[in-house]
């Protein structure tokens, strides 16, 4: 075992500050991080665990939400042209007015209902699956009796996240555009931010008088090919029968899209520069004041070092690999802390999403800043002068 790793093993109350300074630093900037990554992943939950192989998007779309997404009907049979497609749906969706029904009366006006607080009109986003069996526009996760209550004439599902802001639980009844609806659905994992999103079948969406299957433009269309293995080469082969008229994604490229999508908004870099520069001053300080002070606590061994012959240079290696080793605690401790608050978030239904490559720029640049302030401490050796051993 080398002497800095020793060191820091035997001493480890000495340099826990610093751990726990890197720990911190890396749990601000992955936790903010991920939780811009999860509310996007959010709003793209139903569509990202679907059956479809494959999304066909217009042209122009650099994600979804991001340029013209939705595309002529005509190009439903362009695609069924394809060997490998056993099935294609257009994505629907509509906007709509939700208000819970309970002490509704009818007759009253606003001011009135506003005047003895009763419950307000929702502004809410409909989400349209097909109820049939092995549709490709069903997410994955949805069980068996959620769709078999969907296919009622009616009914509607929502989040888990959604219920308090709509005032309604699981058997309530509810205005949806003037129509009675019921909630025969209460999902988990589809986070609702901002909109509320409502999910409802097909023929609901027909009978509440949203847009029919004859509009000449729909949604952007879902693809499920016989071999999901083969979808890469399908999209690329789908494009080229296109001839630009459309552009085909396989399900992870759109997903790797929408997630680059949202760090092109300028207040999400912004937010999230500013986390990553106070985590770097945060951790840079107190790991500097905290290494020089253990460094200091140590003068008399180094100066014992030297008296043994141990040139300067062999003890900034020491203090070099010291910092690399409270760099991958940190490491550790940060990964760990956001696991924990990742665990806290989803029992309050709140999506943290770390991904890989996260954890090793965040984990590279703690490590970093470890080795930044066991340079800025080197300096303290100077005082480790064999001489103060006699006094």
């Amino acid at each position: 075992m080398s002497l800095a790793l020793a060191t820091l093993l035997y001493e480890w109350r000495r340099y826990m500050a610093a751990v726990m300074a890197l720990a911190l630093s890396g749990l601000l900037v992955m936790a903010m991080t991920g939780l811009f990554i999860g509310i996007g992943r959010g709003f793209t939950a139903q569509i990202d665990r679907a059956g479809a192989d494959v999304m066909v998007l217009a042209p122009g779309a650099k994600a979804l939400g991001n340029g013209p997404s939705g595309v002529p009907r005509r190009f439903i049979p362009l695609v069924y042209r394809h060997p490998e497609v056993v099935q294609v749906r257009a994505l629907s969706g509509w906007g709509g007015q939700f208000q819970s029904i309970k002490e509704y009366d009818p007759t009253e006006s606003a001011a009135q209902r506003a005047k003895r607080g009763a419950p307000r009109q929702e502004q809410v986003q409909i989400s349209v699956v097909d109820t049939a069996p092995g549709a490709v526009t069903i997410p994955t996760d949805y069980s068996d009796e959620l769709v078999n209550a969907l296919r009622q004439p009616y009914t509607v599902a929502i989040d888990e996240t959604a219920l308090r802001r709509l005032g309604v639980k699981l058997g309530d009844k509810a205005l949806l555009n003037g129509n009675t609806v019921t909630v025969v659905g209460v999902t988990r994992g589809y986070p609702n931010m901002m909109v509320a999103t409502v999910v409802m079948s097909r023929d609901t969406l027909r009978m509440i008088g949203g847009p029919n299957d004859s509009s000449l433009r729909v949604g952007p269309l879902m693809v499920k090919v016989r071999d999901p293995a083969r979808a890469e080469i399908v999209a690329a082969q789908l494009n080229e029968m296109g001839a630009g008229q459309y552009r085909a994604w396989t399900r992870s490229e759109l997903a790797q899209a929408n997630e680059a999508s949202m760090f092109e908004e300028g207040i999400l870099v912004v937010i999230i520069g500013g986390c990553v520069v106070l985590g770097t001053i945060i951790g840079v300080a107190i790991t500097w004041q905290t290494l020089r002070g253990a460094i200091m606590a140590n003068i008399k061994e180094f100066a014992s070092l030297r008296a043994l012959g141990v040139g300067m240079g062999s003890l900034r290696r020491i203090i070099m690999e010291l910092s690399f080793w409270v760099g991958i605690v940190g490491v550790i401790a940060a990964a760990g802390l956001t696991w924990l608050v990742s665990l806290l978030a989803m029992a309050g239904a709140v999506i943290i999403s770390i991904t890989p490559a996260m954890l090793i720029v965040v984990g590279g640049g703690l490590i970093f800043i470890a080795m930044m302030s066991g340079f800025l401490s080197l300096g303290v050796l100077k005082n480790s002068q064999p001489a103060d051993l006699l006094r």
